[in-house]
């Protein structure tokens, strides 16, 4: 049964559901990134309401929810739509942001199982990731009128609002987060891995929520802006992967104290800090890990390895080859010119 306070997929205190198969392991359920994401939405409309009922209930089923997290599906029939597209946007920019590296976000059937089960800086990455990719689409459904309990955001706390009239259509971030919230459960002090991966979670909230910018467009005589509507957007998710894969450069290595006011758990820098490795006390917005990471050069339970990829010269080849050496192809490539002549007389 999932704790419902975790994250990556919208977890448990080890992982999350599988999208549309089984747990990858007897103590965690996985729910987010599987590498086998579909790239396109899945339909959720018909002709007739009742069948449209019926399939947006059968991708609640699928998705493997706890019984919480089901119920929060079904009764919306935009949340199972959303659920989807976050996945399969999470694993693309997962994929996209670590092309270059040793691990290049590999996650198929045991890779992705043995993964989760550890505290590795890529597990964290997978946990951010996931939860922005959910508060991002969720934000961006409100917005386009595929969810029932929400629209735009209203934006009450502009400045100046006598001098800026809202307009527009903003994505809700409100509604996106509370919903997040909820989704992912209440924080757990279980374990530090627990606390780690809700940490994490958080993290991928934040970047979304720092990423949010007013636009405003001017109306009137001439371009005279009379009038300005203004609405509040999100970065698009490939900026908020790439701020994320930055701060996976970055992230530290923690431990656990107790905290002695409450006698809870507290994450904090390792007791004993190996060499290269900071004592800095980690902030909320920093990615926070327990493990350190293999190397990913040879096939293990966690990536096939890198032998037999293609590298590029003077980018990766040192990093992923792993001191293995690597062949170099040349090759001629014939493409049009795409010229065109314009009358008269140039080309």
């Amino acid at each position: 049964m999932l704790d419902g306070h975790l994250l990556l997929g919208w977890l448990s205190s080890c992982a999350l559901l599988v999208l549309l198969g089984g747990a990858p392991g007897p103590s965690a359920a996985y729910f987010g990134l599987t590498g086998n994401e579909p790239l396109t939405i899945l339909p959720l409309t018909s002709e007739m309401e009742e069948a449209a009922v019926k399939a947006h209930y059968k991708v609640c089923d699928r998705l493997k929810l706890e019984k919480k997290q089901r119920r929060m599906c079904r009764r919306d029939p935009g949340v199972a739509e959303t659920l989807v597209e976050a996945i399969s946007m999470s694993a693309l920019e997962c994929q996209y942001q670590f092309r270059f590296e040793r691990w290049n976000c590999t996650l198929e059937g045991r890779y992705r199982a043995s993964l989760l089960k550890r505290g590795f800086k890529e597990t964290a990455f997978l946990y951010a990731i996931s939860s922005a990719g959910l508060t991002h689409a969720m934000a961006k459904a409100c917005s386009a009128g595929r969810m029932e309990r929400c629209t735009c955001d209203e934006a009450p706390d502009l400045e100046n609002r006598e001098a800026w009239q809202w307009g527009g259509c903003g994505d809700n971030l409100k509604y996106s987060n509370k919903f997040v919230k909820e989704f992912l459960g209440k924080k757990s002090n279980k374990d530090l891995r627990a606390r780690v991966d809700f940490h994490n979670n958080l993290v991928g909230m934040k970047v979304i929520k720092a990423g949010v910018e007013t636009t405003c467009k001017c109306h009137g005589v001439s371009g005279s802006c009379t009038v300005r509507t203004c609405w509040r957007q999100l970065s698009p998710f490939h900026e908020i992967g790439k701020q994320l894969k930055q701060k996976y450069e970055t992230s530290l290595k923690v431990g656990s104290t107790t905290n002695e006011a409450t006698g809870e758990g507290d994450i904090s820098p390792p007791k004993k800090s190996a060499p290269g490795h900071s004592d800095q006390i980690p902030r909320t917005t920093d990615l926070v890990y327990i493990d350190d990471s293999p190397s990913f050069c040879l096939m293990s339970r966690y990536s096939p390895g890198t032998s037999g990829r293609k590298c590029y010269k003077d980018k990766n080849c040192e990093s992923i080859c792993c001191g293995r050496g690597h062949n170099t192809q040349s090759r001629v490539v014939t493409r049009p010119c795409q010229c065109q002549v314009r009358w008269c007389c140039y080309v």
